[in-house]
């Protein structure tokens, strides 16, 4: 079964006017995805999702223009050597580093989904998992920069519907930040779970005075406090206080920069994004690495049912994995294009869908209600 066509549909969703969420990273203006389709000479067509980065038109051309001739009449079940071929022409030498990261994680994505359909198996049950029960926090853009009241009647909203761990944003000030936190544990109680995330905007003298606050608020981790690339910060860091592991990976790609994460002990909770750290395929490599050394997974999530459905499949099949960050932002219709994807129970977890491969039917009519619309999807005050 060979690949014959490999093709990346960007798709576009822009906020409501005054609906922004103001997040450490920026505040968002709109959604972006990249759906990635397969197709092969049996017939069988597989759908993956690919992160577009802050540049979606530079991803789509990567995988149509680049990677496409690179791996066009392989085995489509080759996911090992659709990787390495690849990982060899342009992650390992004269390449585009993240973004063919990135464009390659839709590639496998739609490969896995393919395996599969081929075989009549639940993409959990390919990567040698069960129909389990997933934990599921409240996560995606959500709860961002608001008044501290504000904040708390939102996290409560989550709670109710079933969650019983909910994520906040910080990055904003230190003051404000531990304000927000101390009211939401506050207004919650000690049964919820609390976990935050600074979206790489931090400084170590931010991270000194925050952390502290954190413990006393019994906060499960602090994500992101620093630039993926700043290796000393996070090992400075992770030093500050036992009491708050630090958490990575939504911006770090393939086994390779994980490793390097995990020998220098600079996080304790990984988080890769299996739309942009290599797919499924290297997040299983991924997994394998953190087990040895005792560390969780609780992977990132990104924009659609096709990023969030993988997720829940890969939990299942880990003997490490964590939470599923379950997206509850209030305006992303791309998340339910395709319908259901999880459901929150009373218990607070979600489970796999049950039909071959990721087990999502692709309706690509309608791609035409969501037009590309190319540049950043954040506007950022310097």
């Amino acid at each position: 079964m060979k690949i014959t066509r490999t093709t990346a549909i960007p798709l576009s969703y822009r906020l409501p006017e005054g609906k922004t969420v103001k997040l450490g990273v920026g505040a968002t203006t709109k959604r972006d995805t990249i759906i990635v389709k397969v197709e092969t000479d049996a017939g069988l067509t597989g759908y993956g999702e690919a992160h577009p980065g802050r540049s979606p038109g530079a991803v789509v051309s990567l995988i149509n223009n680049t990677l496409h001739p690179l791996i066009a009449g392989m085995d489509a079940c080759d996911v090992v050597g659709v990787f390495a071929r690849v990982n060899r022409m342009q992650l390992s030498s004269h390449g585009l580093g993240a973004g063919a990261a990135l464009a390659v994680s839709g590639i496998d994505m739609a490969l896995w989904d393919i395996r599969g359909k081929a075989a009549n198996m639940p993409l959990y049950q390919m990567l040698g998992g069960s129909r389990r029960r997933i934990p599921a926090y409240a996560g995606g853009i959500s709860m961002g920069f608001q008044e501290p009241a504000s904040l708390l009647d939102e996290a409560r909203e989550y709670v109710e519907r079933g969650y019983k761990a909910v994520k906040l944003r910080l990055g904003d000030n230190p003051r404000d930040d531990i304000a927000r936190v101390q009211a939401v544990r506050a207004g919650l109680g000690s049964e919820i779970e609390i976990l935050t995330d600074a979206n790489t905007n931090y400084t170590l003298a931010d991270a000194r005075r925050v952390i502290p606050a954190l413990a006393e608020a019994r906060v499960a981790w602090l994500e992101e406090p620093f630039g993926c690339n700043d290796h000393g910060a996070y090992r400075m860091g992770a030093a500050i206080s036992p009491l708050v592991p630090i958490a990575a990976g939504e911006n770090h790609y393939t086994r390779f920069e994980f490793a390097r994460l995990i020998e220098e002990r600079a996080v304790q909770i990984l988080q890769p994004d299996l739309s942009k750290t290599g797919g499924i395929t290297e997040g299983m490599r991924i997994a394998a690495i953190a087990s040895a050394w005792g560390l969780p997974i609780h992977p990132h999530s990104s924009a659609t049912g096709l990023n969030h459905a993988v997720s829940i499949h890969y939990l299942a099949a880990l003997d490490n994995g964590g939470y599923f960050e379950a997206c509850v932002s209030r305006f992303n219709p791309l998340r339910d294009m395709f319908g259901v994807t999880f459901e929150i129970g009373p218990d607070g977890c979600v489970e796999p869908l049950d039909k071959p491969g990721i087990g999502l039917d692709i309706d690509e009519a309608l791609f035409a209600q969501y037009p590309a619309i190319d540049g950043p999807g954040y506007v950022v005050k310097f």
